[in-house]
Formats: structure tokens, sequence, C-alpha cells
């Protein structure tokens, strides 16, 4: 089935761009397939040339990029680069003037039951705090007309049994994000959407948290996480969309992004990060070192 429109991604597919950092106006593209196709063969999460404004501030200026089941996709960028923004327009949340976000082909207006079809954490103080856990999630649950087992599921998966009748309002912030992350998972979506997982997180929640992103992703989901966090990125995402002033500047696998970069020199992703951000910074607050190299 031929698209009706092309699909076109700015930008050229030079992987050396990551050791330099983009041009102005420029967004970097390793892949193969275009969004375009990607729409037709993949279940995933597809955004095109999203434009938005609060106001007189340009928050969106074309954004583009994929998320492909069976990874995981970081999402990455300074404050105020648009990350926030694309996730809540993904997920019906905000309007835009320009573009499209597509789950599994459709927009999230146009899915029935939307927990089966995607789950998503955006904040973790969600819940009413004079609720248990566990009938939070059995409210999700039949809001949805979701199977009650799988909220004792889910609770066991986030590793919520314990405080699971305890009043969600006594939760720590690290049990308030494993409690979003049940309930993301409550309909068992193949498309999985988590606003900076790892906050609020011990060392042990890290390292579970590592490993249900991963399993998530060999279970053949397709998984988009947004984090400031470069190290835990560069040991969990498959794929890194990184955006600056309100588009993808680059759009590549992790290894290709540290391959081109460290020239024989052990960049890591933060160093990556870094050169690829260097003029997308709304706000600084010293000289870092890669600004002086």
């Amino acid at each position: 089935m031929p698209c009706v429109r092309p699909c076109q991604i700015p930008g050229s597919s030079r992987v050396a761009a990551a050791a330099t950092g983009p041009e102005p106006g420029a967004a970097y593209n390793l892949r193969h397939e275009s969004n375009c196709e990607l729409a037709l063969s993949a279940p995933g999460i597809v955004v095109a040339g999203l434009r938005k404004r609060y106001g007189t501030v340009l928050a969106l200026d074309g954004m583009s990029f994929s998320v492909r089941p069976g990874q995981v996709t970081g999402f990455v960028g300074p404050n105020g680069a648009g990350k926030s923004t694309t996730m809540r327009v993904i997920l019906g949340l905000d309007a835009v003037e320009e573009g499209t976000a597509l789950i599994g082909g459709l927009p999230y207006r146009g899915l029935r039951h939307p927990l089966h079809h995607v789950g998503s954490l955006l904040d973790a103080a969600a819940p009413h705090p004079g609720r248990s856990g566990r009938n939070h999630l059995l409210w999700l649950a039949h809001s949805q007309g979701l199977d009650v087992r799988r909220v004792d599921r889910v609770i066991e998966q986030a590793g919520l049994a314990p405080a699971a009748r305890r009043k969600a309002g006594g939760y720590s912030l690290g049990m308030r994000q494993r409690l979003g992350i049940a309930a993301a998972l409550l309909g068992d979506p193949p498309v999985v959407l988590l606003d900076e997982p790892f906050n609020g997180m011990d060392p042990d929640g890290i390292v579970w948290m590592r490993g249900l992103l991963r399993s998530l992703a060999s279970e053949g989901r397709a998984v988009l996480v947004s984090s400031h966090l470069m190290g835990e990125m560069q040991h969990t995402a498959d794929h890194l969309v990184v955006a600056g002033r309100g588009r993808a500047i680059a759009d590549a696998s992790v290894a290709e992004l540290i391959a081109a970069a460290s020239r024989g020199n052990g960049a890591t992703l933060e160093d990556v990060y870094l050169r690829l951000t260097r003029e997308a910074v709304e706000f600084r607050t010293g000289t870092s070192t890669e600004d002086r190299k």
C-alpha cells in the first residue's frame, strides 16, 4: 500500500555528524527506512512534523521520529527541548498546529480502550493520595474493561506487593514511580512511554528498572523513555532521539552515535550528548569540559 504523501525527514544520514554536532536546522537520521514506511510496517510510534506554540514560545518545530517495536528508544535533550510536550501530544493531552503523532497507525483519540494499546507514566504524583495502590489500579482496570487479575500481576511485576494496600499518599517517590509503571503495564500494551522513570529510584530500583525496560523490549514492545541520565541510557537504550529547540537533532542507534564520536578516544554517550546539544541549551550554569574543547 503506497503512502499518499511522501514522508520527509530533514537532514542527512551522516554518521560522522555525531562527532561534531549538528549544523543549524539539521537532523541526523541514521536509519534507512522512512517514517512513512515504518508507519505501515510496525505498530510502534510515528511522530511527524509536530509544530506547537505556547504563546510566543515555539515549543515544537517540526519534531519527527519513530519508535520501533523490540527496542528501547531513549528520548533526551536539554530542558525546554520539547520532550515532555511531544509525549503529551502522543498521548492526546496537547494539540498541535501541524503534524501527526500515531500509535500503531492511529492517533491516541482513535484508540478504543487506550490502555490496551499504550501505557504511559508522565506524572508519578497522579494517584489519589487517599486511595491504596491496589485500589488505584483496580479503578483503572474497571475504567478500561480490563480483567482485574491483571492488577495483581502488575503489582508483582512492579515489586509493589508489600505496599499495595497502603495509601499512595504515603509512598516515596520511588514507590510512586513503581505504581505508575504498574498502571502503564495494566493493559499489557504493545507501546510504552515513560517520562523520567529512574527519578526517585534507589540503586536496587535502578537495576530493576534497567531489567524491566530491556524485558519489555525483548517481548517486542515499542518502548520510549525520556531521561537526563546519559549513563543509564547508554546501558539501557538501543536507539536514541536527541531533541533540541523543538526538533530531533539526532536519531540513531546508541552504538552508532558513540562510534561516530569516539574516533578511538573512548567517548561516552554523555560526551556525544553534550556535543550534539551545545547550541540547543537554553540556560547554562557554567563552562563545561565540552565547552572548552
